[in-house]
């Protein structure tokens, strides 16, 4: 049988169960090393074969350097609300972003061995969908986190204090731009809203000079309400960020928006689903 000691100083190290532990260190005849070797090629193993499953649910991490000048924000995804709040599934997702502040958001190779680990703590499939860095070398990098840790936006901004800079990546959160500035708008989007707006204006049977304007008009209105600089400040309408900005001296120079599970297919599962998963 398995010295006590050894079973835990295994599960401290790996996070497994103690029945994991305790079959690991049979296996490996006491021996620790070897013990904690075949819990990462299981984990592999499992993690490998969940690797198709959907995994939609998940929460955001965000971390700002303590210069203000780099942030990182990662979306770590798993297949159940449930297994999101797992203490070992935020420990992850908080490793995740910090060694994406370091790192940086290529080299994500580095977290492959921890995820496998969580695969086998949690039983399901863990992935981290998206991750991102800013690093500016002459401005400010600031964050925003709801307080579900499902929406979070990071700004790069000149000339910005930190509220500020809270202040318009609470906007982004909230509003979800697509540019900066009108200007930014790529002519492939331009293309298929004009097309989409022509459409519509044929429907209405009017004259081609009136729907000619109709259409130029709701361009024009699509690419202010989807551009930063051209919306109305979430906190104060009657202001627009740009004007915000200006009035600050500052200006937004890029960022970035994640809402958890944006854009894939999620499973329709109740609680007691989701309890039942974590069994299989």
């Amino acid at each position: 049988m398995s010295d006590m000691s050894k079973i835990k100083e295994v599960r401290s190290r790996t996070g497994v169960g103690f029945g994991d532990c305790k079959k690991a260190l049979d296996d490996a005849g006491d021996d620790i090393e070897k013990a904690i070797e075949i819990i990462r090629k299981q984990s592999a193993v499992k993690a490998a074969k969940k690797a198709d499953r959907t995994a939609a649910e998940g929460l955001l991490a965000m971390r700002i350097s303590e210069s203000g000048a780099s942030g990182a924000m990662v979306e770590v995804n798993s297949e159940t609300d449930f297994a999101a709040r797992n203490e070992r599934f935020v420990e992850f997702a908080n490793a995740a972003v910090d060694w994406v502040l370091e790192h940086g958001e290529d080299q994500m190779e580095g977290l492959e061995e921890a995820r496998e680990q969580l695969v086998q703590i949690i039983g399901e499939n863990v992935s981290v969908r998206r991750a991102v860095r800013f690093a500016s070398h002459d401005g400010e990098v600031g964050g925003y986190l709801h307080a579900n840790d499902k929406l979070g936006a990071l700004v790069e901004t000149r000339g910005a204090d930190d509220l500020l800079g809270r202040e318009i990546a609470m906007h982004v959160a909230a509003m979800s731009p697509m540019v900066v500035s009108s200007h930014q708008m790529p002519a492939g989007v331009l293309g298929a809203e004009r097309k989409i707006y022509e459409a519509q204006a044929l429907e209405s049977g009017k004259p081609e000079s009136i729907t000619k304007k109709m259409v130029d008009g709701r361009l024009r209105k699509f690419v202010a309400e989807s551009s930063l600089l051209d919306q109305a400040f979430v906190r104060e309408p009657s202001n627009k960020v740009g004007d915000l900005l200006e009035q600050a001296g500052a200006q937004c120079v890029r960022f970035v928006r994640f809402e958890v599970g944006e854009g894939l297919e999620k499973k329709d599962e109740d609680f007691a689903a989701e309890v039942a998963a974590q069994l299989d």
